[in-house]
């Protein structure tokens, strides 16, 4: 049996497990290392690192190094934007208004061209390839990336194919096309899908380029693998030609993970982070795959992955007081701010001189224990910026700064916002993780600025001009028991959509309310989760006990419950899923629809038995690309061709197929194992 090396690179922390396949016990050695956003090889090299001392095993005994992510989860929720440009084929003005299209690409630039296909695979009209030509010339310099949509495109994707080998001989831009990624033929869905995806395609390649070079720098030389949103693994190579499958990567790798830590076979898992919690049910010892795609702040992608709910809300989530609440409330997340403790460690003297300042003014600020840090894609400023937006970086200036001390307008407040959801900026400010350093929860970063950024927040006014907490203690507290509260609530809304009853707002349901107040009230509320609440994250120790109490609820945290993320990249295997659809455009003619051209046959079975080899011979292919061994393939077929006056009438048939295997593990000499 083999070493391997798991490793999970989060918003906040990367950890990394040393994996033992012949042990009882297989975790030979864990680690945390800070996650370094401007080089992420940092980060990932000082996990790996750690245990490899820790372990004091030869690095080249590593046979295998597997990696779950968030950073693609994150920075979707985050709203994070890369430029692109969607390529749409087809489609009318109107079709950007469908399924969130228009608003994942905001000012992104969309050049909508005739050309597509009917639903037969015949072309609806001709491309015209010369004037396209000159549009993607106009805006390739301004964009990262190309995402082309054609309608019917997953019945015949020829326009596509042609588009994006037009782009390539213009430019070195990456092009994402929408049959690579989904048959489904839901046409705005999938052109959202698309844009996602190319906007993704810089984040993980980034990830897997710092992961290669962590690994060569402390001599690992293995199979670098990556965790997909619906827990299976495939290759560095495979993911960097469709980063949107790493949606929910994290996610999906803590769902193996605890189920493999725990043995349980039917409970709810909640993961916990610095900057999402992520809630899914586990039946008979699996993780549910959801059956509409996976949805991520707020896009509903064609992406198969865990049926599992993430929300904005972790450790690092930002604060704000809620300002339609009569007495004192928070409202917490879903952006994502560096903690203030954290921060004072690499910026100690800016930090304590500022909030001394602070504290020794006679009333709150807007902006107190709130910096503004400039991230390394600020050296590089991309296209598209407003005046505004320049404004306020020149004000900056490239350095951390006290936001109280830029002196900026509602519109460069507003102008900083937008910096920040373009990864050019990060905020500072005092976060949950912050509040536990008070209480005494956590105690790895700095303490007495989380105090001193407690005190200043606890002096900021209610609606009735009251402070709203009476100092740092009480604000800390105050600010744990909303996200074990808000926590709970979210739990308890996504086994609500597990057992069928719809979408209940926790947070505003009058029940849900009434069974959690404190208060005595004349009736007796019982909502609860009945099954086991499994707590997972570096932080699960400290929030969970007190969540599944409020939800009546077993609470389980299993060892090593800080880095199942890492353990569950492992623990998991290749599997490749695809299908073919067989169309009757007319009586007595079978059209098999394939990844490159559409062939007609004048018999069923003539079709299906071609339609059948290259389904297999592609999945088989794709299997190993994604980097499996001894692989199992499966095929099965069903169709629809009702009764029409006594005589059978083919519509349609589709072949699915399925292949799974285990990683390929190869030794430094690269024979196999």
């Amino acid at each position: 049996m083999a070493l391997l090396l798991g490793i999970d690179t989060g918003g906040t922390y990367t950890d990394a497990v040393l994996f033992d396949e012949a042990q009882a016990e297989p975790v030979r050695a864990k680690a945390k290392s800070l996650t370094t956003r401007d080089d992420l090889s940092q980060g990932i090299a000082g996990a790996i690192g750690a245990v490899i001392a820790e372990s004091a095993v030869d690095p080249a005994a590593i046979a295998l190094v597997s990696i779950s992510t968030t950073l693609a989860t994150n920075a979707l929720v985050e709203g994070v934007r890369r430029r692109v440009c969607l390529i749409y084929v087809g489609f009318e003005e109107a079709d950007l208004g469908r399924s969130g299209l228009r608003e994942a690409l905001g000012t992104d630039p969309v050049l909508l061209i005739a050309g597509g296909y009917k639903a037969t695979g015949e072309e609806r009209a001709p491309l015209d390839l010369d004037a396209l030509r000159t549009e993607i010339e106009a805006v390739r310099d301004s964009v990262e990336a190309f995402a082309v949509t054609a309608i019917f495109g997953s019945r015949n994707p020829s326009h596509e194919i042609a588009i994006r080998e037009l782009i390539h001989s213009l430019c070195d831009a990456p092009v994402t096309c929408g049959h690579e990624l989904s048959a489904e033929l839901d046409g705005p869905r999938n052109a959202l899908t698309c844009v996602l995806n190319a906007r993704l395609i810089g984040t993980i390649a980034a990830l897997i380029a710092s992961t290669e070079r962590s690994m060569a720098a402390l001599g690992v030389d293995a199979p670098l693998m990556i965790v997909r949103g619906d827990g299976s693994l495939v290759s560095a190579a495979f993911a960097r030609a469709r980063p949107i499958e790493t949606i929910l990567s994290g996610p999906a790798a803590s769902l193996v993970g605890a189920a493999h830590l725990t043995g349980l076979q039917d409970a709810v898992i909640s993961d916990i982070g610095g900057t999402t919690t992520d809630i899914a049910v586990l039946r008979g010892g699996r993780p549910l795959l959801s059956k509409t795609g996976a949805t991520v702040g707020g896009n509903r992608t064609m992406i198969e992955a865990v049926e599992m709910t993430t929300h904005g809300l972790g450790g690092d989530s930002e604060i704000n007081l809620d300002e339609q609440a009569f007495k004192a409330g928070l409202i917490l997340g879903p952006r994502k701010l560096v903690p203030v403790s954290l921060f004072a460690l690499d910026h100690s003297a800016l930090v304590a001189d500022s909030l001394a300042a602070q504290l020794r003014a006679t009333r709150a600020g807007e902006y107190d224990a709130q910096f503004v840090q400039p991230t390394a894609a600020s050296k590089t400023l991309p296209d598209g910026l407003r005046k505004v937006d320049l404004s306020v970086l020149e004000r900056i200036g490239g350095v951390p700064q006290p936001l109280d001390r830029l002196g900026l307008s509602r519109a460069e407040v507003r102008a900083l916002r937008h910096l920040v959801s373009l990864g050019l900026l990060r905020l500072v400010g005092f976060t949950p993780s912050d509040a536990a350093h008070v209480l005494g929860l956590h105690t790895e970063w700095d303490t007495q600025t989380a105090r001193d950024a407690a005190t200043l927040y606890a002096r900021k006014k209610d609606r009735r001009g009251a402070m709203i907490a009476d100092g740092p203690e009480a604000l800390a507290r105050m600010v744990i028991d909303t996200l074990t509260r808000r926590s709970a609530e979210v739990i308890l809304q996504t086994t609500f959509e597990h057992d069928g009853l719809g979408k209940v707002d926790a947070a505003t349901s009058a029940l849900v309310n009434a069974a959690f107040a404190d208060s005595a009230t004349a009736s007796r509320i019982n909502i609860g989760v009945a099954l086991p609440i499994i707590g997972l994250g570096a932080s699960a120790p400290t929030y969970y006990p007190a969540i599944a109490a409020k939800l009546g609820a077993e609470c389980v945290v299993p060892d090593h419950a800080g880095v199942a993320n890492a353990v569950g990249a492992v623990a998991g295997r290749v599997s490749i899923e695809k299908n073919l659809l067989i169309s009757a455009p007319r009586e007595g003619i079978y059209r098999v629809h394939m990844a490159t051209e559409s062939k007609d046959f004048g018999e069923k079975d003539a079709a299906l038995t071609h339609a059948r080899a290259t389904l297999e011979a592609d999945t088989l292919a794709e299997a190993r690309e994604a980097g499996a061994e001894n692989i199992e393939l499966t095929v099965t077929y069903e169709e629809k061709a009702p009764m029409v006056e006594g005589r059978e009438m083919f519509i349609e048939g589709v072949l699915s197929a399925r292949a799974t295997g285990r990683p390929k593990i190869e030794s430094r000499d690269n024979h196999a194992i």
